[in-house]
Parts: structure tokens; C-alpha cells; sequence
């Protein structure tokens, strides 16, 4: 009976060790969230090593659809409409994938965003897409990389990075002169609070 107790012990202890964690995986999935005008964007994206591999060209073809990552598709969260690199897009999820090519990325935003990499990718599921140059990185990236890059308060840049290549996609709000007087308001709204409350004290 101690033996039966004892063994029912050592395999609760090692479930609820194997609850809190994981293998690690091969290609690690990142979560990225930041403040973006007035709202904000998240995204959702696997990101796989360079691992010694030629990248572009080779393990990732020009002129064929990529899931801008690894596993399942990239998922792009917009909290507003916005205006991505000059087209208007609604604020929604969307599956973010990239046609390269030597010198060029299409960049894609898809309805589809739960699909497993760009192998049920649908063209005419597309919200928009846009072509930006590619440039050459100073420090070769490991690890494939999106991030977001405040230009000011209501602009920024969406850059994607892995290997020895990096391109960017222009931000802003689809609404850009009513979004500032909005913002404006607010200013001057938080303003009176705050003078308010220093009066009183």
C-alpha cells in the first residue's frame, strides 16, 4: 500500500512538472503588443533560425508565397483602420505573408489568418498588399524578427528582418488629421483634469 502511494506521489509530481513545462521549440512562437496611435497592434508569429542555411533564394523561394515566419501563419492585429504602406486596411486580424524576391517584397494582409503556413493561402482572400525595397543589414539576424518602430506619436514603420535582410512597411492611421484633433481633445481634456486635481490639493 505505501509502494501504490508512493508511486501515485512521484507520478502527480511529475504531471504537474510536465504542466509547467515544455519542449522548447524548434522555431519559438513570439507575441508582440504595442501602442500604436490611439489604439494599438499585436502580433502573432513563429520565429525560425538561420541555422547555417542560405535563407532567401533558397529555403525560402523568390516568387512563392511565405508565411513571414514558421508553423502557423503570422497573425497582424490592427485596434484601428489603418493606412499600411499607402493602402487603407480596417482595424481587424489578418494573416500577414511575403512573396520575396531578390530585390523586392510584396507584402500581403490576408483574411485568413488561422491556416498552418501559406499551403491553403488563397490570393483571393487578399485585403491588400504592397511592395517595398529590401535592404541589406549591417549585422546578420539569427532569428526571424518583426517589430514595430515609432516614427511619432501616430506613425511608424513595421520592419521585418532575418539573415542579411531587413524591409520595412510604412504606418499610420487610415483617418490621420481626425485621429490628431481627436488626440488633441484628449490632451486638453487630461490637462483640465490634472489642474483640477492640483487645485484641490
Amino acid at each position: 500500500m505505501k509502494k501504490l502511494l508512493f508511486a501515485l506521489c512521484i507520478s502527480t509530481s511529475v504531471f504537474s512538472f510536465a504542466q509547467d513545462y515544455s519542449v522548447p521549440a524548434v522555431s519559438p512562437r513570439q507575441k508582440v503588443e504595442q501602442q500604436f496611435s490611439m489604439s494599438k497592434i499585436t502580433i502573432d508569429y513563429g520565429r525560425p533560425g538561420v541555422k547555417g542555411r542560405k535563407i532567401f533564394g533558397d529555403l525560402v523561394p523568390y516568387g512563392q508565397v511565405w508565411r513571414a515566419g514558421a508553423n502557423s501563419s503570422t497573425k497582424i492585429t490592427f485596434g484601428q483602420s489603418v493606412s499600411f504602406g499607402g493602402k487603407v486596411v480596417p482595424a481587424g486580424t489578418y494573416g500577414l505573408f511575403i512573396v520575396p524576391t531578390e530585390k523586392e517584397w510584396k507584402v500581403i494582409l490576408n483574411k485568413d489568418f488561422q491556416q498552418w503556413g501559406a499551403y491553403t493561402y488563397d490570393p483571393k482572400q487578399d485585403v491588400v498588399d504592397v511592395t517595398v525595397p529590401v535592404n541589406k543589414l549591417a549585422d546578420k539576424q539569427e532569428w526571424f524578427e518583426i517589430t514595430l518602430n515609432p516614427v511619432d506619436e501616430n506613425t511608424g514603420n513595421l520592419v521585418i528582418k532575418w539573415d542579411t535582410s531587413v524591409a520595412e512597411v510604412s504606418l499610420k492611421p487610415s483617418k490621420l488629421d481626425a485621429v490628431i484633433k481627436i488626440s488633441d481633445k484628449l490632451k486638453e481634456i487630461k490637462k483640465i483634469e490634472s489642474d483640477a486635481a492640483k487645485a484641490k490639493s
